[in-house]
């Protein structure tokens, strides 16, 4: 069950609410003897005190409970609804409670609609406030997750294309490379489109919070094969995926990181060839493993790639990204997530 993204710190809110509940009460149902202080007001005081602590407890663990259940901001009329019908039950089941144990054998009849009317109305205020607080602070945390998750958008467009060109200009300068490339030469036909793949799917995909693996892959082959053309044999990518697992989503070039982060720490030689294995666990992480034999001089890095990806994951899902490494294998698992709008 998930945490909520906000916790509610309601002491101070319950041990004035209750009290001022108890009292407000019997206010509006009898205020002439308010006005009189009589003995029967401060007997209905306490009784209604009593009742107010028991609803206002009974329905903030429902909603709670329900905050627990449903604590996303997109569920929140789910919640509500679920709130709505379990505190409905909660205020009829006590008042048959109050109405069995103490009206009628104190009071000397029977006052179920009267009780049950009365605990509607600090019942309807305790949801009031809960919900209120609780949406417009979990839609404010939603507000700067995104302004978050745009600032590491860019970081990572940053990382991925420091060196990038003017499209326009970057994409012209391929087509006119193209026309100059012999017609014969199909390996250099076939670099040159898999470079414009690479740079095609950066500039579509910075614009979004998430991918499809799909997509995600076939982006990632692109990137290999430019690679290839330069460790050959010695790089070795291999995919071992469900069709399910190809319909969640990632956030985009994580997997491409996450590869050029291998190739960047480790030889690819033909003595120490590099092995990337990319595979699902229970469709829940993208498991990207590759073996170690790392480099003792190593390329120029800014160190922010890894970094990245563990703080745009943070931001889009309550899984945490796990890098571990053990038995001459480096692991990074990266959760599946649903769509981020």
């Amino acid at each position: 069950m998930k945490e909520p993204p906000y916790k509610f710190d309601d002491r101070k809110m319950r041990l004035i609410g209750i009290p001022l509940g108890g009292i407000l009460i019997p206010m509006m149902i009898n205020f002439d003897g308010f006005m009189k202080l009589s003995a029967d007001f401060g007997i209905s005081v306490l009784f209604s005190t009593f009742i107010t602590l028991i609803l206002w407890e009974g329905n903030r663990a429902i909603i709670m409970r329900m905050w627990q259940k449903f604590p996303d901001h997109n569920q929140t009329t789910r919640r509500v609804l679920y709130e709505s019908a379990l505190g409905l039950l909660y205020v009829l089941i006590i008042s048959i409670i109050l109405n069995e144990t103490i009206c009628k054998p104190y009071f000397k009849h029977n006052a179920f609609l009267i009780t049950f009317r009365i605990s509607i109305v600090p019942t309807i205020i305790v949801y009031l406030i809960y919900e209120s607080v609780y949406f417009f602070e979990s839609w404010k945390m939603n507000v700067r997750k995104t302004e978050s998750l745009m600032r590491e958008g860019v970081q990572s467009q940053l990382e991925v294309l420091k060196n990038q060109l003017d499209p326009h200009f970057l994409f012209n300068s391929m087509n006119t490379l193209a026309a100059l490339i012999d017609d014969e030469n199909t390996d250099a036909q076939d670099y040159l489109e898999r470079l414009s793949d690479v740079y095609r799917y950066v500039l579509v995909s910075r614009s979004k919070n998430t991918v499809t693996v799909e997509e995600e892959i076939a982006f990632v082959d692109a990137y290999v094969y430019l690679n290839k053309i330069r460790f050959r044999d010695n790089l070795q990518v291999t995919k071992q995926l469900s069709a399910g697992t190809m319909k969640q989503h990632v956030t985009p070039l994580s997997l491409q990181m996450l590869i050029e982060n291998a190739i960047k720490h480790n030889v690819a030689s033909r003595k120490h060839p590099l092995t990337i294995t990319i595979s699902d666990e229970r469709d829940d992480y993208l498991v990207i493993e590759n073996n170690i034999s790392e480099k003792t001089i190593l390329e120029k890095s800014t160190r922010v790639g890894l970094q990245n990806i563990i703080n745009r994951y943070s931001l889009l899902s309550e899984r945490q990204v796990e890098i571990i490494r053990k038995n001459e294998l480096f692991t990074v698992k990266i959760p599946l997530l649903g769509q981020v709008v």
